[in-house]
Protein backbone atom coordinates (compact mmCIF):
# COMPACT_ATOMS: atom_id res chain seq x y z
CA UNK A 1 0.00 0.00 0.00
CA UNK A 2 1.53 3.27 -1.18
CA UNK A 3 2.05 6.35 1.22
CA UNK A 4 2.21 9.75 0.38
CA UNK A 5 5.02 11.65 1.81
CA UNK A 6 4.01 15.46 2.72
CA UNK A 7 6.42 18.43 3.07
CA UNK A 8 5.35 21.78 5.02
CA UNK A 9 6.46 25.56 3.12
CA UNK A 10 7.25 28.73 3.88
CA UNK A 11 7.74 31.67 1.70
CA UNK A 12 10.53 34.64 2.45
CA UNK A 13 10.46 38.15 1.04
CA UNK A 14 13.98 39.86 1.82
CA UNK A 15 14.21 43.60 2.00
CA UNK A 16 18.09 44.77 1.42
CA UNK A 17 20.43 47.83 2.17
CA UNK A 18 23.28 49.77 0.18
CA UNK A 19 26.87 50.82 1.23
CA UNK A 20 25.12 54.17 0.06
CA UNK A 21 24.12 55.61 3.54
CA UNK A 22 27.64 55.46 4.74
CA UNK A 23 28.41 57.99 1.28
CA UNK A 24 25.85 60.30 2.23
CA UNK A 25 27.54 60.34 5.73
CA UNK A 26 30.93 61.14 4.80
CA UNK A 27 29.73 63.77 2.01
CA UNK A 28 27.32 65.38 4.79
CA UNK A 29 30.39 65.79 7.60
CA UNK A 30 32.12 68.83 8.12
CA UNK A 31 35.50 68.97 6.32
CA UNK A 32 38.52 67.45 8.12
CA UNK A 33 35.20 65.47 10.31
CA UNK A 34 35.72 61.94 11.19
CA UNK A 35 32.15 61.33 12.36
CA UNK A 36 29.99 58.95 10.24
CA UNK A 37 26.70 59.94 11.79
CA UNK A 38 24.08 61.74 9.31
CA UNK A 39 23.43 65.25 9.82
CA UNK A 40 19.68 66.02 10.05
CA UNK A 41 19.06 66.64 6.64
CA UNK A 42 20.77 63.43 5.37
CA UNK A 43 18.09 60.98 4.02
CA UNK A 44 18.72 57.44 5.25
CA UNK A 45 18.57 55.01 2.03
CA UNK A 46 16.80 51.46 2.76
CA UNK A 47 16.92 48.19 0.89
CA UNK A 48 13.92 46.03 1.10
CA UNK A 49 14.20 41.94 0.19
CA UNK A 50 11.37 39.99 -0.52
CA UNK A 51 11.76 36.37 0.16
CA UNK A 52 9.69 33.68 -0.53
CA UNK A 53 10.39 29.91 1.41
CA UNK A 54 10.16 26.10 0.60
CA UNK A 55 9.95 26.55 -2.98
CA UNK A 56 5.83 26.78 -2.94
CA UNK A 57 4.42 26.56 -6.97
CA UNK A 58 1.87 29.30 -5.66
CA UNK A 59 4.97 31.70 -5.81
CA UNK A 60 5.43 31.71 -9.06
CA UNK A 61 2.78 33.97 -9.19
CA UNK A 62 4.49 35.90 -6.93
CA UNK A 63 7.49 36.05 -9.70
CA UNK A 64 5.31 36.84 -12.38
CA UNK A 65 4.72 39.65 -10.41
CA UNK A 66 7.83 40.66 -9.53
CA UNK A 67 9.37 40.38 -13.26
CA UNK A 68 5.98 42.77 -14.53
CA UNK A 69 7.38 45.51 -12.13
CA UNK A 70 11.24 44.46 -12.70
CA UNK A 71 12.09 43.72 -9.21
CA UNK A 72 13.80 40.56 -7.86
CA UNK A 73 13.26 38.28 -5.20
CA UNK A 74 15.15 35.66 -3.15
CA UNK A 75 13.49 32.00 -3.21
CA UNK A 76 14.61 29.88 -0.37
CA UNK A 77 14.65 25.96 -2.09
CA UNK A 78 14.05 22.71 0.20
CA UNK A 79 15.54 20.70 -2.90
CA UNK A 80 14.03 17.42 -1.63
CA UNK A 81 10.87 18.61 -2.68
CA UNK A 82 11.36 19.88 -5.80
CA UNK A 83 8.55 18.17 -8.20
CA UNK A 84 6.19 17.13 -5.11
CA UNK A 85 2.59 18.11 -5.17
CA UNK A 86 2.42 21.79 -4.21
CA UNK A 87 5.96 22.68 -4.96
CA UNK A 88 8.35 24.20 -7.80
CA UNK A 89 9.94 22.13 -10.45
CA UNK A 90 13.11 21.88 -11.75
CA UNK A 91 11.80 24.09 -15.09
CA UNK A 92 10.52 26.39 -12.09
CA UNK A 93 13.98 26.97 -10.78
CA UNK A 94 15.62 27.68 -13.73
CA UNK A 95 13.42 30.00 -14.69
CA UNK A 96 13.56 31.98 -11.61
CA UNK A 97 17.48 31.93 -12.26
CA UNK A 98 16.71 33.06 -15.54
CA UNK A 99 14.60 36.31 -14.73
CA UNK A 100 17.57 36.98 -12.05
CA UNK A 101 15.99 36.30 -9.15
CA UNK A 102 18.32 34.32 -6.65
CA UNK A 103 17.92 30.95 -5.10
CA UNK A 104 18.55 30.01 -1.67
CA UNK A 105 18.92 26.91 0.63
CA UNK A 106 15.96 26.40 2.98
CA UNK A 107 17.21 22.55 3.73
CA UNK A 108 17.11 19.31 2.23
CA UNK A 109 13.59 18.15 3.40
CA UNK A 110 12.33 21.37 5.78
CA UNK A 111 14.32 20.27 8.94
CA UNK A 112 14.50 22.06 12.12
CA UNK A 113 18.10 21.93 12.69
CA UNK A 114 17.70 22.26 16.32
CA UNK A 115 15.92 19.23 16.91
CA UNK A 116 18.34 16.96 14.97
CA UNK A 117 21.53 14.90 15.76
CA UNK A 118 24.31 17.67 14.70
CA UNK A 119 25.69 15.25 11.80
CA UNK A 120 21.62 14.97 10.72
CA UNK A 121 21.72 19.28 10.75
CA UNK A 122 25.24 19.31 8.86
CA UNK A 123 23.51 16.95 6.48
CA UNK A 124 20.56 18.68 6.26
CA UNK A 125 21.99 22.16 5.34
CA UNK A 126 25.17 21.12 3.04
CA UNK A 127 23.69 18.54 1.15
CA UNK A 128 20.60 21.29 0.22
CA UNK A 129 23.14 23.73 -1.02
CA UNK A 130 25.39 20.72 -2.95
CA UNK A 131 22.01 19.86 -4.84
CA UNK A 132 21.20 23.38 -5.96
CA UNK A 133 24.71 24.22 -7.00
CA UNK A 134 25.10 20.86 -8.67
CA UNK A 135 21.82 21.88 -10.82
CA UNK A 136 23.32 25.00 -11.83
CA UNK A 137 22.20 27.99 -9.20
CA UNK A 138 25.05 30.47 -6.88
CA UNK A 139 23.54 29.40 -3.47
CA UNK A 140 24.80 31.84 -1.18
CA UNK A 141 22.29 32.81 1.53
CA UNK A 142 19.88 30.50 3.56
CA UNK A 143 16.86 30.42 5.70
CA UNK A 144 16.13 29.09 8.86
CA UNK A 145 13.02 26.40 8.69
CA UNK A 146 10.88 27.50 11.60
CA UNK A 147 12.68 30.12 12.69
CA UNK A 148 14.90 27.71 14.03
CA UNK A 149 18.83 27.96 15.11
CA UNK A 150 20.97 28.05 17.44
CA UNK A 151 24.78 29.11 18.18
CA UNK A 152 25.83 25.57 17.25
CA UNK A 153 23.55 25.50 13.70
CA UNK A 154 24.98 28.86 12.91
CA UNK A 155 28.35 27.85 12.55
CA UNK A 156 26.76 24.89 10.37
CA UNK A 157 25.64 26.99 8.56
CA UNK A 158 28.73 28.92 7.54
CA UNK A 159 30.77 25.77 7.67
CA UNK A 160 28.28 24.22 4.46
CA UNK A 161 29.28 27.64 2.56
CA UNK A 162 27.08 30.36 3.14
CA UNK A 163 27.43 33.60 3.29
CA UNK A 164 24.19 34.58 5.69
CA UNK A 165 21.29 32.86 7.31
CA UNK A 166 17.72 34.44 7.97
CA UNK A 167 15.41 34.25 11.17
CA UNK A 168 12.58 35.61 11.66
CA UNK A 169 10.00 37.77 13.83
CA UNK A 170 12.72 39.98 15.20
CA UNK A 171 11.71 43.30 13.05
CA UNK A 172 8.60 45.48 14.31
CA UNK A 173 4.94 45.63 12.24
CA UNK A 174 1.21 46.75 12.56
CA UNK A 175 0.87 43.37 13.16
CA UNK A 176 3.50 42.11 15.81
CA UNK A 177 6.80 42.11 17.61
CA UNK A 178 6.01 46.47 19.05
CA UNK A 179 8.87 45.95 20.72
CA UNK A 180 11.47 45.06 17.74
CA UNK A 181 13.78 46.94 15.97
CA UNK A 182 11.82 48.73 13.01
CA UNK A 183 14.52 47.00 10.79
CA UNK A 184 17.85 45.24 10.61
CA UNK A 185 20.99 47.47 10.00
CA UNK A 186 22.87 47.85 6.76
CA UNK A 187 25.98 45.06 7.81
CA UNK A 188 24.35 43.22 10.21
CA UNK A 189 25.92 42.24 13.85
CA UNK A 190 24.84 38.62 13.21
CA UNK A 191 25.49 37.65 9.15
CA UNK A 192 23.83 34.32 10.49
CA UNK A 193 20.59 35.31 12.24
CA UNK A 194 19.79 38.53 10.08
CA UNK A 195 16.54 39.77 11.52
CA UNK A 196 13.62 39.97 9.45
CA UNK A 197 9.76 40.36 9.94
CA UNK A 198 6.89 37.48 10.90
CA UNK A 199 6.07 35.93 8.30
CA UNK A 200 3.66 37.90 5.69
CA UNK A 201 0.46 36.39 5.73
CA UNK A 202 -4.03 36.11 5.19
CA UNK A 203 -4.04 39.12 8.59
CA UNK A 204 -1.59 41.37 6.32
CA UNK A 205 -3.43 44.38 4.48
CA UNK A 206 -1.58 46.68 1.90
CA UNK A 207 -1.56 49.16 4.30
CA UNK A 208 0.35 46.90 6.58
CA UNK A 209 2.96 46.02 4.35
CA UNK A 210 3.51 49.98 3.08
CA UNK A 211 3.81 50.88 7.13
CA UNK A 212 6.83 48.37 7.82
CA UNK A 213 8.74 49.48 4.65
CA UNK A 214 8.57 52.98 5.55
CA UNK A 215 9.54 52.28 9.12
CA UNK A 216 12.31 50.52 7.72
CA UNK A 217 12.87 53.87 5.37
CA UNK A 218 13.28 55.97 8.38
CA UNK A 219 15.40 54.50 10.08
CA UNK A 220 17.40 54.03 7.33
CA UNK A 221 17.74 49.92 7.54
CA UNK A 222 17.64 46.74 5.42
CA UNK A 223 14.12 45.01 5.95
CA UNK A 224 13.50 41.73 4.65
CA UNK A 225 10.18 40.50 4.15
CA UNK A 226 8.74 36.86 4.60
CA UNK A 227 6.26 34.91 2.39
CA UNK A 228 4.50 31.74 2.49
CA UNK A 229 1.76 30.95 -0.20
CA UNK A 230 0.73 33.46 -3.44
CA UNK A 231 -2.94 32.32 -3.74
CA UNK A 232 -6.61 32.54 -2.85
CA UNK A 233 -6.73 30.37 -0.49
CA UNK A 234 -7.36 32.45 2.31
CA UNK A 235 -4.99 30.37 4.78
CA UNK A 236 -3.22 31.62 7.65
CA UNK A 237 0.24 32.02 6.02
CA UNK A 238 -1.04 32.79 1.97
CA UNK A 239 -1.89 36.41 0.40
CA UNK A 240 -4.39 36.76 -2.65
CA UNK A 241 -1.94 37.03 -5.68
CA UNK A 242 -4.16 41.17 -6.06
CA UNK A 243 -2.53 42.30 -3.05
CA UNK A 244 0.88 40.78 -3.84
CA UNK A 245 0.49 42.75 -7.02
CA UNK A 246 -0.33 46.08 -5.09
CA UNK A 247 2.08 46.18 -2.96
CA UNK A 248 4.62 45.47 -5.86
CA UNK A 249 3.24 48.56 -7.97
CA UNK A 250 3.67 50.83 -4.55
CA UNK A 251 7.03 49.18 -3.93
CA UNK A 252 7.99 50.11 -7.57
CA UNK A 253 6.54 53.62 -7.23
CA UNK A 254 8.44 54.12 -3.88
CA UNK A 255 11.51 53.08 -5.45
CA UNK A 256 11.58 55.50 -7.85
CA UNK A 257 11.76 58.19 -5.59
CA UNK A 258 14.92 57.32 -4.79
CA UNK A 259 15.61 56.38 -0.67
CA UNK A 260 15.44 52.77 -0.94
CA UNK A 261 15.37 49.81 -3.39
CA UNK A 262 14.40 46.29 -3.99
CA UNK A 263 17.80 44.01 -3.87
CA UNK A 264 17.92 40.19 -3.21
CA UNK A 265 19.58 39.09 -0.11
CA UNK A 266 23.11 38.27 -1.73
CA UNK A 267 23.16 41.78 -3.32
CA UNK A 268 22.74 43.13 0.96
CA UNK A 269 25.64 40.26 1.93
CA UNK A 270 27.76 40.32 -1.03
CA UNK A 271 30.67 37.72 -1.27
CA UNK A 272 31.46 35.18 -3.83
CA UNK A 273 30.23 31.71 -3.89
CA UNK A 274 32.17 29.48 -1.63
CA UNK A 275 33.16 25.95 -2.17
CA UNK A 276 29.81 23.55 -1.65
CA UNK A 277 30.88 21.08 1.55
CA UNK A 278 29.18 18.07 1.65
CA UNK A 279 27.84 16.69 5.08
CA UNK A 280 28.82 13.75 7.04
CA UNK A 281 28.15 9.95 5.64
CA UNK A 282 25.99 7.97 7.28
CA UNK A 283 27.25 4.20 6.40
CA UNK A 284 25.53 1.22 6.20
CA UNK A 285 25.95 -1.23 9.22
CA UNK A 286 28.29 -3.61 9.60
CA UNK A 287 27.25 -7.72 8.75
CA UNK A 288 25.82 -8.95 11.33
CA UNK A 289 24.37 -5.62 12.94
CA UNK A 290 20.85 -4.46 13.58
CA UNK A 291 20.57 -1.12 11.29
CA UNK A 292 18.26 -0.03 13.48
CA UNK A 293 18.05 2.81 16.15
CA UNK A 294 15.80 2.44 19.34
CA UNK A 295 14.93 -1.12 17.50
CA UNK A 296 12.45 -1.83 20.70
CA UNK A 297 10.99 1.58 20.57
CA UNK A 298 11.65 2.09 24.55
CA UNK A 299 13.61 5.17 24.09
CA UNK A 300 10.98 8.03 24.32
CA UNK A 301 10.92 10.94 21.66
CA UNK A 302 9.20 14.25 21.08
CA UNK A 303 5.15 13.67 20.87
CA UNK A 304 4.93 11.07 22.46
CA UNK A 305 6.65 9.13 19.80
CA UNK A 306 9.09 6.79 20.27
CA UNK A 307 12.37 7.81 19.68
CA UNK A 308 13.65 7.86 15.79
CA UNK A 309 10.37 6.74 14.99
CA UNK A 310 7.34 8.41 13.35
CA UNK A 311 3.62 7.42 11.98
CA UNK A 312 3.35 7.87 8.65
CA UNK A 313 -0.59 8.14 7.22
CA UNK A 314 -2.56 8.47 4.09
CA UNK A 315 -5.65 8.63 2.47
CA UNK A 316 -9.01 8.71 4.81
CA UNK A 317 -8.83 7.21 8.04
CA UNK A 318 -8.19 7.98 11.95
CA UNK A 319 -5.00 6.76 13.18
CA UNK A 320 -4.16 7.02 17.12
CA UNK A 321 -0.61 5.41 18.75
CA UNK A 322 -0.86 4.17 22.19
CA UNK A 323 2.15 2.80 24.45
CA UNK A 324 1.47 -1.15 25.75
CA UNK A 325 2.91 -2.24 28.79
CA UNK A 326 4.90 -4.58 29.24
CA UNK A 327 6.05 -5.33 25.23
CA UNK A 328 7.11 -8.52 23.24
CA UNK A 329 10.42 -8.67 25.80
CA UNK A 330 10.63 -4.84 27.27
CA UNK A 331 9.16 -2.84 29.06
CA UNK A 332 6.63 -1.20 26.33
CA UNK A 333 5.46 -2.20 22.82
CA UNK A 334 3.46 0.22 20.27
CA UNK A 335 0.25 -0.32 18.68
CA UNK A 336 -1.87 1.70 15.96
CA UNK A 337 -5.37 1.98 16.48
CA UNK A 338 -6.81 2.41 13.05
CA UNK A 339 -10.64 3.24 12.84
CA UNK A 340 -12.78 5.14 10.43
CA UNK A 341 -11.39 3.66 7.62
CA UNK A 342 -12.09 4.26 4.03
CA UNK A 343 -9.05 4.31 2.11
CA UNK A 344 -5.06 4.47 2.54
CA UNK A 345 -2.89 3.12 5.37
CA UNK A 346 -0.72 3.54 8.65
CA UNK A 347 2.23 3.03 9.46
CA UNK A 348 5.02 3.14 12.17
CA UNK A 349 8.41 3.09 10.64
CA UNK A 350 12.00 4.71 11.10
CA UNK A 351 12.24 8.25 10.68
CA UNK A 352 12.43 9.71 7.07
CA UNK A 353 15.65 11.54 7.61
CA UNK A 354 19.10 11.61 5.87
CA UNK A 355 20.94 8.97 7.85
CA UNK A 356 20.52 9.56 11.73
CA UNK A 357 17.28 6.72 11.94
CA UNK A 358 16.57 5.79 8.36
CA UNK A 359 19.23 3.20 8.25
CA UNK A 360 21.75 3.72 5.16
CA UNK A 361 21.95 0.55 2.55
CA UNK A 362 23.87 -0.87 -0.27
CA UNK A 363 22.67 -0.47 -3.80
CA UNK A 364 21.99 -4.10 -4.73
CA UNK A 365 22.44 -5.77 -1.81
CA UNK A 366 18.57 -7.65 0.07
CA UNK A 367 17.75 -7.02 4.03
CA UNK A 368 16.01 -9.25 6.26
CA UNK A 369 13.05 -6.60 7.62
CA UNK A 370 11.89 -8.56 10.69
CA UNK A 371 9.58 -7.68 13.80
CA UNK A 372 7.30 -9.20 16.67
CA UNK A 373 3.20 -8.46 15.94
CA UNK A 374 -0.10 -9.36 16.86
CA UNK A 375 -3.07 -7.68 15.19
CA UNK A 376 -6.38 -8.32 14.59
CA UNK A 377 -6.21 -7.61 10.58
CA UNK A 378 -3.90 -8.85 8.33
CA UNK A 379 -0.96 -6.83 7.69
CA UNK A 380 2.51 -6.42 5.64
CA UNK A 381 5.48 -4.44 5.78
CA UNK A 382 5.81 -1.31 3.30
CA UNK A 383 9.38 -0.06 2.77
CA UNK A 384 10.20 3.64 0.88
CA UNK A 385 13.97 4.08 -0.08
CA UNK A 386 15.63 7.54 -0.06
CA UNK A 387 18.31 8.83 -3.49
CA UNK A 388 20.86 10.82 -3.22
CA UNK A 389 19.13 13.70 -3.13
CA UNK A 390 17.71 13.48 0.08
CA UNK A 391 14.00 12.46 -1.90
CA UNK A 392 12.07 9.32 -0.33
CA UNK A 393 9.86 7.10 -2.66
CA UNK A 394 7.83 4.35 -1.91
CA UNK A 395 9.43 1.33 -3.19
CA UNK A 396 7.82 -2.11 -2.63
CA UNK A 397 5.53 -4.22 0.12
CA UNK A 398 6.13 -7.37 1.60
CA UNK A 399 2.63 -10.25 1.05
CA UNK A 400 0.32 -9.92 4.00
CA UNK A 401 0.97 -11.85 7.34
CA UNK A 402 -2.30 -13.00 8.73
CA UNK A 403 -3.99 -11.75 12.36
CA UNK A 404 -2.56 -13.03 15.19
CA UNK A 405 -3.96 -12.55 18.91
CA UNK A 406 -0.46 -13.27 20.21
CA UNK A 407 3.23 -12.03 19.60
CA UNK A 408 4.75 -13.20 16.29
CA UNK A 409 7.57 -12.63 14.12
CA UNK A 410 7.36 -11.32 11.04
CA UNK A 411 10.18 -11.77 8.71
CA UNK A 412 10.63 -11.05 5.14
CA UNK A 413 13.63 -10.23 2.49
CA UNK A 414 13.63 -7.57 0.07
CA UNK A 415 14.59 -7.64 -3.58
CA UNK A 416 18.10 -6.32 -4.14
CA UNK A 417 17.89 -2.18 -3.15
CA UNK A 418 17.41 0.01 -6.32
CA UNK A 419 20.79 1.42 -7.67
CA UNK A 420 19.75 4.77 -6.62
CA UNK A 421 18.81 3.98 -2.99
CA UNK A 422 21.22 4.95 -0.14
CA UNK A 423 18.57 4.54 2.34
CA UNK A 424 15.43 2.45 3.40
CA UNK A 425 12.57 2.94 6.25
CA UNK A 426 10.07 0.19 6.53
CA UNK A 427 7.15 -0.82 8.92
CA UNK A 428 4.05 -2.63 9.72
CA UNK A 429 1.03 -1.16 8.15
CA UNK A 430 -2.99 -1.15 8.82
CA UNK A 431 -5.00 -0.96 5.15
CA UNK A 432 -8.23 -1.25 7.45
CA UNK A 433 -9.83 -1.05 10.74
CA UNK A 434 -7.88 -2.96 13.58
CA UNK A 435 -5.23 -2.77 15.94
CA UNK A 436 -1.47 -3.52 15.48
CA UNK A 437 1.07 -3.93 18.23
CA UNK A 438 4.54 -4.23 17.10
CA UNK A 439 8.00 -4.42 18.88
CA UNK A 440 11.47 -5.62 18.30
CA UNK A 441 12.33 -4.43 15.41
CA UNK A 442 15.49 -5.63 13.10
CA UNK A 443 16.90 -5.05 9.55
CA UNK A 444 20.27 -6.72 8.54
CA UNK A 445 21.86 -7.02 5.48
CA UNK A 446 21.22 -10.69 4.11
CA UNK A 447 25.22 -10.85 3.68
CA UNK A 448 26.10 -11.92 7.37
CA UNK A 449 22.63 -11.59 8.34
CA UNK A 450 21.93 -13.81 11.68
CA UNK A 451 19.12 -16.70 11.47
CA UNK A 452 15.52 -15.66 13.11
Amino acid sequence: MRAGLWAASWIAVLLLMTSATSLINRSQAPSGSESSEPTPSAVPLSSVSLTFDEGRSSQMEAARILKDHHLRGTFFIDSGFVGAADHMTMDNLHSLAADQHEIGGHTLTLADVTSVEPDEAARQICNDRVNLSDWGFKVTSFAYPFAASTPQSEEQVAGCGYNSARGLGQITTPVDCPDCAAAETVRPADLFRTRATSEVGSKWTLADLEATVMQAEKAGGWLQLTFFDIDNSGSPRSISPALFEQFATWLTARTQQGTMGVRTVHDVIGGVAKPVVKGPVAAPAAPGQNALRNPGLETAGKYGLPQCWQVSSYGTNTVVLSTLTPGHSGAVARRLDVSEYSSGDAKLLPVLDLGACAPSVTAGHSYSLRAWYQSTAKTQFEVYYRNKLGTWTYWTASPWFAANSVYEQAIWTTPPVPPEAEAISFGMNLFSDGQLATDDYEMYDTVGAPSP
